[in-house]
């Protein structure tokens, strides 16, 4: 081989290596897209239906007029959204306990810590039930309008099912999620946000219930899709990971508590 030739061989060296290093790294990187996607595609499916049916919620509160629009608004975004954040950063302490004992295989422990993330928030929803009840007299004490203060309890006091809904359902959705089954969670809330705009129309205008209409459909539209994802977890659809109530659900929950109460709080 002459040297120009030599020159020529070794410059297409690096060409050939690549060439048959990117088909490989760009299937990897398409295999981990998708089980990237299997599990973060419903859950966002599932937080976008929420927080749309709040939306919705708002939208027909505006056509009853600014302070009933006010009134649902505070009472969905500020007083029920800043416990929903509580909440949701409390079984966000499902996500490390599940993820360990999925991986080592310990598939019973899921369902005793979803047991047990149940009965901390369900403890923590009773206790917050004064934010809902309350409401009216902290925001009038806050220098908010009478009026509107007054409407905005009321409103509250119709969404207070929602704080037991949150207990329950978020953990659920982190259980589901453990065991990349959360695809259900997004059929379901997806299936459900149609409902809620039909739901919201009926009591709202057809029925003519107002502010109190809307609170309803709200709770009717989460309880539909709580009632769904109950059925299916615990009816059979988790086999490996749900055995029934179980006492252990009552062993260690101070450690748990802890661990809930700082996720919830960084939220």
């Amino acid at each position: 081989m002459d040297s120009q030739s030599a020159v020529h061989f070794i410059s297409e060296l690096p060409d050939r290596r690549g060439g048959g290093r990117i088909p490989g790294l760009r299937k990897e990187l398409w295999e981990e897209s998708k089980k990237l996607w299997e599990v973060a595609g419903p859950a966002a499916c599932t937080r976008l239906a929420f927080y749309g049916m709040g939306v919705v919620s708002q939208a027909f509160a505006g056509h009853l007029g600014d302070r009933e629009l006010a009134a649902v608004a505070i009472a969905v975004t500020v007083i029920s959204g800043l416990n929903l954040g509580f909440f949701l950063g409390m079984a966000s302490a499902m996500e490390t306990l599940c993820g360990q004992a999925f991986g080592a295989k310990q598939y019973s422990m899921l369902g005793i810590y979803l047991q047990r993330s149940w009965l901390v928030l369900l403890i923590f929803a009773v206790l917050l039930s004064p934010t809902y009840i309350f409401s009216g007299q902290v925001l009038t004490a806050l220098g908010q309008p009478v009026e509107l203060s007054r409407e905005v309890g009321l409103v509250s006091m119709y969404l207070l099912p929602l704080q037991f809904c949150y207990a329950i359902l978020l953990p659920l959705l982190k259980y589901l999620e453990c065991q990349r089954k959360n695809w259900v969670a997004g059929v379901t809330t997806t299936v459900a946000f149609p409902v809620h705009v039909v739901l919201t129309w009926l009591l709202m205008h057809y029925f003519r219930l107002g502010v109190f209409g809307a609170a309803m459909a709200l709770n009717l539209s989460w309880g539909l899709s709580l009632v769904v994802l109950l059925w299916y977890a615990l009816g059979g659809g988790c086999p490996e990971t749900w055995n029934g109530l179980s006492a252990f659900a009552f062993v260690d929950l101070k450690d748990f508590v802890k661990l809930s109460a700082a996720s919830g709080v960084m939220i």
